[in-house]
């Protein structure tokens, strides 16, 4: 398929209308899962929301064709991430196709799959299913996949729930049967404050900080050179990484805090709570006693941030079957970016990952999904709608 790709006009109205809300996790998705959740009903379809504990938020489900039994259940994230200090040549939140490219926060993470898969509603009630097909909207998946939870849990208590997932991440249309997990952490150090020039009497606590980060880094290194490694995946090996730090106040005063966050991307056969065991050892064992004995107020303190599981599908599993052919492609990978598919495994709900777009594009400035891409979803949902019609697909 070229760059001349066409689309459905109704897959690139549905992106542009979504694009057109400011998802950013800090936000509100209210406006959008509300358009969606009125769009549906336009179509004779009602949905269930489940809402954070502030009511600000909410997670989407709904059900096309009958109830009484398990389907596929097409899944995606409606925040996005933030478009603060990137420069984009364009209003980010307004769709702008150049190219045979469609430009636009979430155009590839992840709204470009949730166009698809809407766009089809009228399709698939059109047709008649045999075997349903399940929506889920979440929120907060930027954030650590926190607001899926919600949903999960209402999808339990419910007496049918779907058979299978496909998450719409973006994968290049290629099937995904497993994803690192991720475990992430913020530590705060209390030092003690005193004047430079008496450095020796204060506790500096970007100090004590550095010192823990180092030995981070010294595992990172370790995990690269001795492993586990799982060649499958495009990052080999379990990754640590520290992202932000924060400390002290001017020059000539010892910092009496600091603060930094850090995380595991894990293979399923490295154990975070593990790495994490060890770090901590380092810090209280290490480097606080030497800090106590100068004030034995001083020291860590550890705040869990987010945590969601790996991926790791069976090949042989029906999910996986049927996303191949549906995706009309035999091969599956692994990737290093974690999604909410571990938590839907987790569940007991098989799922495999599966969307236009690339990740090499999310999170960036003029992020886009190509026309090509976002038709290969289309003949994705095409295939999907030939199986579950009715007197086609039944789900085992």
């Amino acid at each position: 398929m070229s760059e001349t790709a066409r689309i459905d006009p109704e897959t690139r109205a549905m992106l542009e209308r979504l694009i057109a809300f400011d998802t950013t996790s800090r936000n509100s998705n209210l406006e959008l899962i509300h358009d969606v959740r009125d769009y549906l009903a336009t179509h004779g379809v009602g949905c269930h929301l489940t809402h954070d504990a502030e009511g600000r938020k909410a997670n989407l489900y709904a059900t096309l064709g009958p109830t009484d039994r398990p389907g596929i259940a097409l899944s995606g994230h409606t925040d996005v991430v933030p478009v603060d200090g990137q420069h984009w040549s364009g209003d980010p939140w307004t769709a702008v196709e150049r190219n045979g490219r469609l430009y636009g926060r979430g155009s590839c993470d992840m709204k470009g799959f949730i166009a698809v898969a809407l766009a089809f509603v009228p399709r698939f009630l059109a047709r008649g299913l045999e075997t349903p097909i399940h929506l889920c909207l979440s929120y907060d998946e930027e954030v650590g996949c926190v607001g899926v939870h919600g949903l999960l849990d209402f999808l339990a208590r419910r007496p049918v729930k779907p058979a299978a997932c496909i998450i719409g991440e973006p994968t290049d249309m290629k099937v995904i049967t497993a994803h690192k997990g991720k475990f992430s952490m913020r530590c705060r150090v209390r030092g003690l404050e005193a004047h430079s020039s008496l450095a020796p009497k204060g506790v500096n606590a970007i100090d004590a900080a550095a010192r823990v980060i180092a030995r981070l880094s010294e595992m990172a290194g370790r995990k690269a050179a001795d492993g586990p490694f799982d060649e499958a995946y495009d990052v080999r090996h379990t990754t640590v990484h520290t992202g932000l730090i924060q400390g002290g106040t001017q020059l000539n005063i010892v910092p009496g805090a600091c603060a930094f966050e850090f995380e595991f991307r894990n293979l399923p056969e490295d154990d975070p709570l593990a790495l994490l065991a060890e770090i901590q050892a380092y810090a209280h064992g290490e480097v606080e006693p030497a800090m106590k004995a100068i004030n034995p107020e001083t020291g860590f303190a550890w705040e869990q941030m987010a945590c969601f599981p790996g991926l790791e599908t069976p090949i042989d599993a029906e999910v996986v079957s049927l996303a191949k052919a549906l995706s009309g492609d035999n091969l599956t990978g692994k990737v290093a970016f974690g999604t909410e598919a571990g938590l839907f495994h987790e569940s007991g709900i098989p799922s495999v990952v599966c969307g236009p777009g690339s990740i090499e594009q999310a999170h960036k400035p003029d992020e886009y999904v190509s026309l090509e891409q976002l038709a290969l979803c289309e003949r994705f949902m095409e295939r999907l709608l030939d199986r579950v019609a009715a007197g086609s697909y039944q789900w085992s």
